[in-house]
């Protein structure tokens, strides 16, 4: 009966243990989403890594993205994608071709506009470590679908490093079941980036003879 008791209070404090840092998570989540909600327009630079050692897959290439609430334009080297909250055209470069959609946000979808809020629906949570990279302490938090049969979940796991005396995110890492690893790693940061409302809409005129695919 002893060892009973005992093994009984040893799990509560374990149950205890998780609790907290649960909470620590969410408050280290919460700090994070609050900063990025309370800048009106931002740019972020990013470098962006696809693994997979089953399939010897290593790729990596740079971006960029602007974001004014639910616009944004996201830049890379093969596609460039326009969002003015209504409307998405995404331009595909080698094919000089632009697929036009209506915007239709999904909380299950992630991406450099929308990562700081991924958290608050459809997660659970909790933190892992502190951890040093250069000068910066960043928090590790891990997050994990409420439900893993969730179809509109790709990934089983998420980890966000966040750097825990600004707020902001370094960096994050997003894992699926066919053992790809994608990685974002934030190179530069511009929270006083200002456009006006149009630059999120597509301009064909600087793209002669594209091709446009409406799929409204």
């Amino acid at each position: 009966m002893k060892k009973l008791g005992l093994m009984l209070i040893v799990l509560g404090l374990v149950g205890v243990a998780k609790a907290q840092e649960d909470q620590k998570a969410k408050g280290i989540l919460d700090k994070m989403s609050d900063k990025y909600q309370t800048i009106p327009a931002y740019k972020t630079n990013f470098v962006y890594q696809l693994r997979n050692k089953v399939e010897n897959i290593d790729e990596k290439f740079s971006g960029e993205i602007m974001v004014k609430g639910e616009k944004y334009v996201l830049i890379m080297s093969d596609q460039e994608i326009y969002n003015d909250g209504e409307t998405i055209w995404t331009l595909l470069k080698d094919a000089n071709e632009v697929n036009v959609d209506y915007y239709m946000p999904d909380e299950g979808d992630l991406s450099p506009n929308n990562i700081y809020a991924a958290y608050k629906k459809g997660y659970r949570y909790r933190w892992v470590e502190n951890k040093k990279v250069g000068s910066r302490t960043l928090d590790v938090v891990e997050l994990q679908p409420e439900n893993p049969k969730d179809p509109d979940k790709m990934f089983y796991k998420i980890l966000l490093n966040i750097d825990n005396s600004d707020h902001t995110i370094h960096s994050w890492e997003m894992y699926d079941r066919g053992g790809n690893v994608f990685s974002y790693i934030i190179s530069g940061f511009n929270p006083a980036f200002k456009a006006e409302d149009s630059f999120f809409e597509f301009n064909a005129a600087k793209y002669p003879n594209v091709e446009v695919v409406d799929m409204r």
